[in-house]
């Protein structure tokens, strides 16, 4: 059977791509490898906890995200604005007084960099607010941590707080990543919420391919080779098609399309819990301000979303920025201990659900990697490639370069 499109990958891209060549009007088949859909946005359900793989959000800022997805089907919840800092041997918290006004006498007292650092923090906001998209990505790119110096953020700001929350964003504590992705990110928090659906990461993958066709997306089906017009999966099948999309990971995509470069790519590990209550008494981040341990995030996505826990306890993810060459019973002992430190005793009754080692989590995107916002899609004619290594490493990275691979290959038909 003969196809207009083939998409190899039911990850965001590719999902992106193949509803708007639907949309379009093309003949689709989307080829997933995995028994299920989402790529690295997946949620696992275990004893009625839901686990999305890694920690992650999604930042209603994010334009492409409010075209493509609906936001009231996904249900979505909002942390609180902000976050709390565990440094001198307990937490403070920091948040946006234009939106907490409540928060802004802990704000300023608490001891994660001066004054000035506060307001130089209101400046950054305003700054990258108020400009459009396009105009930050013209700006100089450099180094997160030059283009924080540059702001001139004192060390206790950086290592307390900035580090830390940006180190959770990046997946890499040296702020190698590029200033331009760091403008973006910190607008899309400013202009928006960091949410969860209701029903995990997974649901924003899940609404997408319910958009399609029945029979477009084929489960289990891992392709083996991209030839002429056509794709060869594991068991030998040729499929053929006028357009083949190559929306894998990075890394993947190389192997499959010998003209892409694999990037290099930032990793994570996360780690679950479940307790009885929560450690926290509000809907935050809390950031590892302290400089040690292996935590750098932790949040309690039950207390942010209810429906990811079971009625009568709490869902603990701990996150942890690289990947530790120790095994995973000394790593969740470890984590544990350090938590026992910021909550007491009670984690020692916390049970371990599982652990997510994710050494392919993000692309690296260290300057001059945006020097060109948007690298191309289209390989030759005929073959193409999305995904998050295309563009920002990010769900508005994913969607976007998946909706630009769709319109080159419709542009490409019309010619």
């Amino acid at each position: 059977m003969s196809y207009d499109a083939i998409v190899v990958g039911a990850g965001l891209a590719g999902l992106a791509c193949a509803t708007r060549l639907e949309e379009g009007g093309a003949r689709v088949a989307v080829l997933e490898a995995a028994d299920g859909v989402g790529g690295r946005a997946r949620t696992d359900s275990l004893d009625g906890f839901l686990m999305d793989r890694g920690f992650q959000v999604l930042l209603t800022a994010y334009p492409q995200a409010r075209r493509l997805l609906d936001f009231e089907a996904l249900d979505l919840r909002s942390f609180r604005p902000g976050a709390l800092v565990r440094t001198q041997g307990s937490f403070h918290r920091i948040a946006d007084p234009r939106r907490r006004p409540m928060d802004l006498p802990a704000t300023v007292t608490a001891p994660v960099g001066s004054f000035s650092d506060k307001l130089r923090i209101a400046r950054l906001r305003a700054s990258v607010a108020g400009s459009d998209v396009e105009a930050l990505f013209e700006r100089p790119e450099r180094t997160t941590r030059a283009a924080l110096e540059a702001w001139g953020f004192s060390e206790a700001m950086v290592e307390r707080f900035l580090r830390p929350f940006l180190s959770g964003i990046f997946l890499e504590r040296e702020l190698e990543t590029s200033s331009r992705f760091f403008e973006f990110v910190f607008r899309m928090f400013a202009r928006g919420d960091a949410a969860l659906p209701a029903r995990g990461m997974g649901a924003l993958a899940e609404q997408l391919a319910g958009r399609l066709g029945d029979g477009v997306v084929r489960l289990r089906t891992p392709v083996r080779a991209i030839e002429s017009g056509a794709v060869r999966s594991t068991d030998g099948t040729r499929m053929e098609a006028q357009a083949i999309v190559v929306a894998t990971d990075g890394g993947s995509a190389a192997r499959l399309v010998p003209e892409l470069e694999s990037p290099d790519f930032n990793s994570t590990v996360c780690i679950y819990f479940a307790a009885d209550r929560s450690p926290i008494d509000v809907p935050m981040l809390v950031l590892n301000g302290e400089g040690r341990g292996w935590v750098n995030n932790l949040c309690v996505p039950s207390q942010v979303a209810p429906s990811y826990a079971p009625s009568g306890a709490a869902l603990i993810s701990a996150a942890i920025v690289g990947n530790p060459n120790i095994d995973d019973a000394t790593l969740e002992r470890e984590v544990r201990s350090q938590l026992k430190e910021w909550f007491g005793a009670p984690v020692e009754g916390w049970r371990h659900l599982r652990t997510y080692r994710i050494p392919m989590a993000l692309p690296a995107q260290r300057p001059p990697a945006l020097e060109a916002e948007k690298r191309a899609v289209r390989v030759r004619p005929g073959l193409y490639v999305c995904g998050d290594h295309r563009d920002t490493a990010s769900i508005e990275g994913s969607l976007t370069s998946g909706l630009r691979a769709a319109m080159a290959i419709l542009d490409d038909s019309r010619v």
